[in-house]
């Protein structure tokens, strides 16, 4: 089986359990996804089954969107509610002081990953030293929040909801604790619900016991969606039966022969190309005048 299923992810699950749960549900071997949540989150979890599994390098970054609970008053080495708390404070922070203190964090920003993360550092992963109660040192990465609200916050509790667009590689965690820090006090990300992702959203996605029932009646296929709905937003080509079969064996196509006679496209541009009948082909790079293969989903 080909194509993407939206998963809501439950609590307790990491993403690769999630991938583990899917197997089973559909018999499928061949199972990726489209960006890890920890377990303690839950929310829109994009699964890419059978050949789309390979759209996983190529998918564009639409950004994801959160609803992020936080807890102000102590530090913890997961930076979240599950880690071990290293210090605390009696420092307080308002509402009002809160919401003023959102402005430094949108738009480009700078970000040093966790250390409980999957960056990579020296061949190892961050959290495998973290583990071992290491701390090494992290290189600051450039992301982008393009939405910062402030949901909610008790300031008897001093816990909140932040609703948070960002780009892909955005620690929500390190945010949560940034924010605090830039406040005079310390915080953690008490919980966290991914509502948007590749394009999807709560709505499309199904929980996992839903996808269990359907499964045992037999009807969870039809809740796969075609692989091409990942490049909705790229333009679209349609080529012959001829040049089809040229594009699946590897083979560049002129542009000038197919769909995009007259109208070609800027130079480095990826197309979606269909064959008869709208069947999606794969992805293709535009250069120099030809559509050369970058993705082949197409079966053989």
């Amino acid at each position: 089986m080909t194509g993407v299923f939206v998963l809501d992810k439950p609590a307790g699950f990491t993403s690769f359990d999630a991938v583990a749960v899917a197997r089973r549900l559909f018999g499928e071997r061949k199972i990726g996804h489209t960006g890890t949540l920890d377990p303690m989150a839950t929310g829109v979890l994009p699964l890419l089954l059978g050949r789309a599994a390979k759209a996983e390098s190529l998918l564009p970054d639409t950004g994801k969107e959160y609803r992020a609970g936080f807890r102000l008053g102590f530090s913890t080495d997961t930076e979240d509610v599950t880690g071990r708390v290293l210090a605390r404070t009696e420092a307080r922070v308002s509402a009002q002081a809160l919401a003023a203190g959102l402005a430094p964090f949108r738009g480009e920003i700078w970000q040093t990953p966790p250390m409980y993360s999957a960056v990579q550092k020296d061949g190892k992963r961050l959290y495998e030293l973290a583990r071992k109660g290491l701390v090494v040192e992290r290189e600051p990465r450039r992301v982008t929040i393009s939405r910062l609200e402030l949901l909610s916050f008790e300031e008897e509790s001093q816990q909140g909801e932040l609703l948070v667009s960002c780009s892909k590689g955005t620690y929500i965690r390190t945010l949560c604790a940034d924010l605090a820090a830039s406040l005079g006090t310390l915080g953690v990300m008490s919980s966290l619900r991914r509502t948007r992702a590749c394009g999807f959203s709560l709505e499309d996605a199904l929980p996992l016991e839903e996808a269990r029932r359907l499964a045992g009646a037999g009807e969870l296929a039809q809740r796969v969606r075609p692989v091409d709905v990942l490049f909705a937003g790229l333009p679209a080509v349609t080529v012959t039966q001829p040049q089809a079969l040229r594009f699946c064996n590897g083979g560049a196509l002129a542009g000038e022969r197919t769909s995009l006679r007259g109208d070609p496209p800027a130079e480095g541009s990826r197309l979606r190309l269909y064959g008869p009948g709208g069947v999606f082909l794969g992805l293709a790079g535009y250069r120099s005048g030809e559509l050369a293969p970058l993705k082949i989903f197409a079966a053989g």
